[in-house]
């Protein structure tokens, strides 16, 4: 999603403000439907950052904007097809009420035609017209970034004139509702979550065969330098480093295994990087590394070509030719194992090496983790990074339009930033021990989609786990002793059976779209459990099931309170550390208004309501792990949880 000011509906009035720039819209009361406002001024969805950025100015691609009668802000759609979709998911109208007025992209009269990649572009901008009355082409060669797409007119002969060009039929609104659309959501990054262990074992398995290369030439033997051994080896084969300490820098340009054999330091000379590989299925591995270079911005040219026109070129051009223990380019395949970094700037930049495999590497950062760049920094790199250690870096692992990446089984302390994830999709970050980072422990930034973040513990950050995007699956995760421990800011997400214990503020929602699947969590030893920024309300249970709160008073019943709970309600927030309060919670007056708050979507903007909170622990296992076992309480006031 990309936040943006948005148009305000005002519940009953039918008043709409659009905040920003574009100043004030109003509809009077009177007003059978709102006119349409400006795609920037809605919340929209439907479109990653990294798509929008590639496309080219002249692509208008299709979209919606939604009037609700149940949520303040107008919604924008990328794709009619998207806000098809969304309306069937679970408990939309719930959130959202129904549609007041739907309008789509009017490409009537603009010259619409396709590019080679099925992209719509236009003579001029399309403008809007109503759902209900205009003509859709579906099933025709136009295309957006996510998949395929529809195409709407307001006149049926242009809808026409368009399918004996580009194929497809012309539908009617009603039609269109009725249809089925292929779109990814959270489920999918749940259950892609085994898949993507399984390629990144792959990937393993396909790495390790690098370590088997029949030796070829030993340094100190065959040759006086290891630059010598690595030019005279032919491909394929492995050069031997003996033990002791070698003041070089080295570049390897073919396919090699270079194998240190016993205590083995290459020592740089303090600038640029040590190791330089610009080669497919290239290993280095029993290697220590220090000397590295302090350039960690504005880095020199890179070995390789790059896309000058590309919209990132700029970014790639500062960051990717910076210095680094190893810099692989085009390094397809690469292998990095058993390797130890000392570094100023970064441990490990990987640009455009694809399944590249990173494991049981260890890189020290300075003393200053701002100072420095990453631990290791994929580029377009979709690779696996696993059972390594990375201290004190401005980045621990930082991923960069790098999807499919699997981070598992890493410890990770002491660094600025722990996990860090920009423009990069369809990733794993399972099972890492994230402690003491000075900002967050996991970022994810820029709007990418279906992550799965599982199985992780973070303690000690200012803020905990902050997953950005869309379609995120967050699970089995410990965020103990933070800040925050878990900032709810990605949309159409599912956060389940996470444990969120000892921080300053439990959860904060802060995505402007109430998409979110929030169940099955515990809130346990929190000073406060859950905070709302201000936006819509919304509704953390799903299907009759909430989540775990310490404090929540009720009378128990089949698991679930008979109360609702409202983390972020002045009396509700205080359960958990005030004596008598939930006597008051009970109170006849006070019940009915949380269940009347509860049941209506926009009663209670900036607010979270669990309409089903559970008597106990919804994870004991993982919630015995920490320290606050015996502060759980069962929804009666008078029993402690027995973990």
């Amino acid at each position: 999603m990309i936040d943006r000011s948005a148009s305000t509906i005002f519940l009953g009035f039918l008043v709409v403000v659009a905040v920003g720039a574009a100043g004030l819209f109003v509809v009077d009361v009177g007003s059978t439907s709102p006119d349409p406002v400006p795609f920037d001024d809605t919340v929209s969805v439907g479109l990653t950052l990294e798509a929008e950025y590639s496309l080219d100015d002249s692509v208008e691609l299709p979209r919606a904007q939604v009037f609700y009668s149940q949520y303040q802000y107008v919604v924008g759609y990328y794709g009619i097809e998207t806000f098809v979709e969304n309306q069937r998911q679970p408990a939309h109208e719930q959130r959202f009420g129904y549609p007041l007025t739907v309008y789509v992209s009017d490409y009537s009269d603009t010259g619409v035609e396709l590019t080679e990649q099925g992209l719509p572009v236009s003579d001029r901008s399309p403008g809007w017209t109503d759902a209900e009355t205009a003509w859709f082409v579906v099933e025709s060669d136009a295309q957006t970034p996510a998949g395929d797409t529809v195409i709407p007119f307001s006149d049926r002969d242009d809808a026409a004139v368009f399918t004996e060009e580009h194929g497809g039929s012309v539908q009617t609104w009603e039609s269109i509702l009725d249809r089925s659309f292929d779109r990814d959501d959270a489920a999918v990054a749940r259950d892609r979550v085994d898949d993507r262990r399984r390629l990144a074992d792959e990937r393993r398995e396909n790495a390790s065969s690098l370590t088997d290369r029949p030796t070829s030439v030993v340094v100190g033997e065959d040759t006086d330098t290891v630059q010598e051994a690595i030019d005279e080896a032919p491909a394929n084969t492995t050069v031997v480093i003996p033990d002791g300490t070698y003041d070089e820098k080295i570049e390897i340009d073919h396919p090699i295994t270079l194998a240190g054999d016993g205590n083995v330091t290459l020592r740089g000379n303090g600038n640029g990087s040590v190791i330089t590989v610009t080669a497919e299925r290239t290993a280095i591995r029993g290697i220590d590394i220090t000397g590295v270079g302090n350039v960690t911005r504005e880095g020199g040219e890179l070995p390789v070509e790059i896309d000058e026109q590309a919209w990132d070129a700029t970014f790639t051009k500062y960051y990717a030719g910076t210095d680094a223990g190893i810099a692989a380019y085009d390094a397809t395949g690469l292998l990095v194992r058993d390797v130890s970094i000392d570094t100023p700037a970064s441990g490990i930049i990987a640009y455009q090496s694809d399944a590249a495999v990173i494991r049981d590497v260890t890189v020290n950062g300075p003393d200053d983790p701002s100072s420095g760049l990453a631990g290791t920094l994929l580029f377009q790199s979709p690779s696996v990074v696993e059972d390594s250690t990375i201290n004190g870096t401005r980045n621990g692992v930082y991923l960069y339009r790098s999807p499919t990446t699997v981070v598992r089984s890493n410890e990770i302390e002491g660094n600025f930033l722990g996990v860090h994830l920009m423009y990069t999709g369809d990733s794993l970050l399972a099972d890492n021990d994230l402690r003491t980072q000075e900002n967050h422990g996991i970022v994810i930034m820029t709007g990418p989609e279906r992550n799965a973040v599982v199985g992780n513990t973070i303690r000690d950050a200012e803020a905990g786990l902050s997953p950005g995007g869309s379609g995120a699956y967050i699970a089995d995760n410990l965020l103990e002793g933070n800040g925050l421990g878990l900032r709810v800011s990605s949309t159409t997400s599912i956060y389940e059976h996470n444990v969120i214990v000892g921080n300053d503020v439990g959860a904060e929602a802060s995505a402007m779209l109430p998409t979110n699947r929030v169940v099955g969590n515990d809130f346990v030893g929190n000073d406060i459990h859950a905070d709302a920024m201000s936006g819509p309300l919304r509704i953390w249970s799903y299907e009759g099931h909430g989540n775990y709160w310490q404090g929540a008073a009720g009378v128990a019943g089949e698991g679930q309170s008979d109360l609702s709970y409202t983390p972020t309600d002045p009396i509700d927030r205080r359960l958990h550390r005030t004596g008598g309060t939930p006597t008051l919670a009970r109170a006849p007056a006070l019940k009915a208004l949380a269940g009347f708050e509860g049941s209506v979507p926009g009663m209670r903007t900036g607010s979270i309501v669990d309409r089903a909170p559970s008597c106990e622990p919804n994870n004991p296992e993982l919630l015995n792990r920490t320290d606050w076992a015996d502060d759980a309480w069962s929804c009666y006031e008078t029993t402690r949880y027995d973990p």
